[in-house]
C-alpha cells in the first residue's frame, strides 16, 4: 500500500466524527444544524456536491421517530448527537433498523434518564471513544489486506493494467464481505430488540 493511501486511511479516520466539545451547547434553527454539519463532515463526502444532510432529510428523520421534534423549530446539542449517529447509520441500515436502534435512545436519554443519570452525551462520548480506540487496528487490518490481495493472478498472462485491476477487485470484494457479514450480525442484534422490544427501564416500571 502507497505512502500516499495509508495517509488517506488514517486521515479518514480522523475526521468521520465530531468531538461533543466541539458541538455547541445551545439551541441552533435547522440551516444552522445543516451548515454545522455540512462544515464539520465535509471530509466524508465522496463528492464536493454531495449534502451531508438537508432540511428534507432531518424532517424524514422526524416523521419516522428517528429524531425527536423540534422545540420552537429550534434543535438541541443532543439532536446533533442523534443526527451524526444518523449520518454513520444510514451508510450500512435501513431506516426502519435506524428507527428501532434509536428510538429508545430518544425516549430513555434524551437529553438523560433521570433515574440513572445517563445522558445522550454519555452514550455519544463511549461510542465515540470506543470507535476511536480501533482506528490503529482499522488501519492495520485493511493495509494486510490490500497487502494480500497483490499479485493475486501471478499464474496468469497478465498486462499490467489487467493485473492492476483484478487485484483491486480482489480487495474490494474482501472488503465487501467482511462488510456483509458485519452487516448481518447488525440485523440479528436489531431483530432481537425489536422482537424484546429494549430498554431495562420498561421492565423495572411494569414491575412497580
Amino acid at each position: 500500500m502507497s505512502k500516499d493511501t495509508t495517509e488517506w486511511i488514517h486521515s479518514m479516520l480522523q475526521t468521520i466524527s465530531i468531538p461533543s466539545e466541539d458541538i455547541p451547547n445551545i439551541e441552533l434553527y435547522m440551516d444552522q444544524i445543516t451548515t454545522f454539519m455540512d462544515t464539520r463532515l465535509a471530509e466524508s463526502k465522496r463528492y464536493p456536491d454531495d449534502k451531508i444532510i438537508t432540511k428534507t432529510m432531518v424532517n424524514n428523520y422526524t416523521k419516522n421517530h428517528l429524531l425527536p421534534p423540534s422545540v420552537k423549530k429550534k434543535y438541541s446539542r443532543e439532536h446533533i448527537f442523534l443526527l451524526i449517529m444518523i449520518y454513520h447509520l444510514k451508510n450500512m441500515l435501513s431506516i426502519s433498523d435506524i428507527q428501532s436502534l434509536l428510538e429508545p435512545l430518544s425516549e430513555h436519554y434524551f437529553p438523560e434518564n433521570k433515574e440513572s443519570g445517563l445522558s445522550l452525551k454519555d452514550i455519544y462520548d463511549k461510542i465515540l471513544s470506543q470507535t476511536e480506540s480501533k482506528h490503529a487496528l482499522i488501519e492495520e487490518e485493511i493495509q494486510k489486506d490490500y497487502e494480500n490481495s497483490r499479485d493475486s493472478f501471478t499464474d496468469f498472462p497478465l498486462s499490467a493494467s489487467e493485473a492492476e485491476y483484478l487485484d483491486d477487485f480482489s480487495f474490494i470484494y474482501g472488503l465487501c464481505y467482511d462488510i456483509y457479514v458485519r452487516k448481518q450480525m447488525i440485523e440479528r442484534i436489531i431483530d432481537y430488540h425489536r422482537d424484546h422490544k429494549a430498554p431495562a427501564n420498561d421492565k423495572k416500571s411494569k414491575k412497580k
